[in-house]
């Protein structure tokens, strides 16, 4: 079975009732979560807790599937032995920055080293064990280009693995990672969540480990710029400033 990305109409030919959601609550992924529950009857989230510095966004995520009625599956694996990125070290700065031009190309520090292959094998592992065959992921590269794990190409190699490794090989139904918003920028991603009902209340992006965003970021500023050509305020700021947290 030839791998499929699936995206624009073809969003729209879904096969399966399942689907696993690969959740962090951020904006993408809350996204996804949404475009999920509009296509498939039953909808797995699943958190990954990994030692991350910004580790609000587990407790925000949980709020967002709470809110819907979700009941999150939380998978536990601590990266922090791994190290070697700003989220998982520490020791490592989160590099902050005046505005997005300042932003370097190449990879960055708040790369996490394999993280997207490793909670794909993982949710891979866990669909197999739900009998599902979807994996839903936010994934996009046109407001992250420097990231390896968010391309169509890196899909679809870890499309090819899963159903090399597990027990798909020997079936006929194949599982699926399907990345919707591959070919989005970020911005199109909100407009689309908004029409879809999507609430960004309790979705968190900011890498400092708050819930209030740094604005320094690069993962802020680029939120705060996709808001702006949304043309919408963030739900995460009125959230905030409507309990006088800012």
């Amino acid at each position: 079975m030839k791998p499929e990305i699936t995206k624009g109409k073809q969003a729209k030919k879904i096969r399966a009732k399942k689907a696993l959601v690969l959740f962090s609550g951020g904006i993408d992924s809350t996204t996804a979560l949404y475009w999920a529950l509009k296509r498939y009857q039953k909808v797995y989230p699943v958190i990954f807790d990994y030692g991350q510095r910004h580790r609000v966004e587990i407790k925000m995520a949980k709020r967002t599937c709470q809110r819907l009625g979700l009941e999150p599956k939380i998978i536990r694996i601590d990266l922090r032995q791994i190290g070697g990125s700003a989220l998982t070290d520490e020791k490592i700065r989160v590099p902050g920055f005046k505005k997005i031009e300042e932003i370097k190309e190449g990879l960055p520090a708040t790369y996490v080293p394999f993280r997207n292959g490793i909670f794909i094998a993982l949710g891979a592992a866990l669909a197999e064990a739900l009998k599902v065959l979807d994996l839903v992921s936010g994934f996009n590269v046109i407001d992250s280009p420097t990231y390896p794990d968010t391309t169509g190409a890196f899909v679809r190699a870890m499309e090819k693995a899963i159903n090399e490794g597990t027990g798909a090989k020997f079936k006929h139904e194949k599982f699926r990672i399907v990345a919707p918003f591959l070919g989005k920028k970020k911005s199109e991603i909100i407009r689309l969540g908004l029409s879809l009902g999507a609430n960004y209340s309790y979705s968190v992006s900011c890498y400092a480990g708050g819930e209030i965003p740094c604005g320094r970021c690069s993962s802020c500023l680029l939120r705060a710029r996709a808001w702006k050509e949304a043309g919408q305020e963030d739900h995460l700021l009125l959230r905030l400033k409507k309990e006088g947290k800012i």
